[in-house]
């Protein structure tokens, strides 16, 4: 069963945290952790938290289950409040400057291949049982 963490209004644009989440999408959780704990730019801190809180509530969910096959299974970032400001220019104009944020939703689940491997194990089963 999946489990689903968000992180609302975080104030960096949405552009430069899809450079992040494009690079964990898809991930094993562990590699994903490991990816955003030594990145560089400064929303991977946030990131990291808000897998470590999906991972959090996994493990809510499915009390007992093995956690070593999550993978990130769906992650994306959508646009948030735009603080609108105004910054001096020449000849008394003034500029516009458009202060982002976004939200951030990661969804995480068991992989795959555990829950095709109980498929064709219960499909055996049924043959056998046929048989």
């Amino acid at each position: 069963m999946e489990a689903i963490a968000k992180l609302n209004n975080y104030p960096t644009s949405p552009r430069k945290m899809r450079l992040l989440v494009d690079l964990i999408r898809g991930m094993k959780v562990e590699k994903a952790l490991a990816v955003l704990e030594h990145n560089p730019k400064h929303p991977a801190v946030p990131l990291r938290k808000l897998v470590l809180s999906a991972i959090s509530n996994w493990k809510q969910k499915n009390e007992g289950a093995d956690e070593s096959t999550l993978i990130v299974k769906t992650i994306f970032v959508d646009g948030a409040r735009v603080i609108k400001r105004m910054r001096p220019a020449p000849q008394g104009r003034g500029y516009r400057v458009r202060k982002r944020s976004n939200h951030v939703t990661v969804i995480v689940d068991a992989s795959n291949a555990t829950s095709k491997k109980a498929s064709k194990v219960a499909e055996n089963v049924e043959v056998v049982e046929a048989v």
